[in-house]
């Protein structure tokens, strides 16, 4: 099993190279979702990373993704050029996911 990056800047997709988790760096919409849905086929793939700025591309089918697919995981992660507020995201997930407002 492998973890993949989806990020949107070199600098992301560099440093966890360099940790050896292979990824590509995509700006488009429509690029992103077919590289979200190569990594859900390949087998291979356990982890999905992707950046704050990938994630709100497309927040509507992540989030859904997040939900009814069971693989592979797919993980949020803050860059470089900001702070992600992770916790709200956690937060709005469980709330949509249970229907209650924490």
């Amino acid at each position: 099993m492998k973890a993949f990056c989806i990020s949107d800047n070199i600098d992301t997709q560099i440093g966890l190279r360099l940790a050896g988790i292979e990824g590509v760096v995509l700006r488009e919409r429509e690029d992103i979702l077919n590289q979200l849905n190569a990594c859900i086929q390949d087998e291979e793939i356990a982890i999905v990373l992707m950046t704050t700025r990938i994630v709100n591309t497309c927040p509507d089918i992540i989030f859904n993704m997040k939900l009814t697919s069971h693989k592979p995981l797919l993980v949020e992660i803050p860059d470089r050029h900001g702070s992600a507020k992770v916790g709200e995201t956690i937060d709005r997930y469980i709330s949509e996911a249970i229907g209650l407002k924490l």
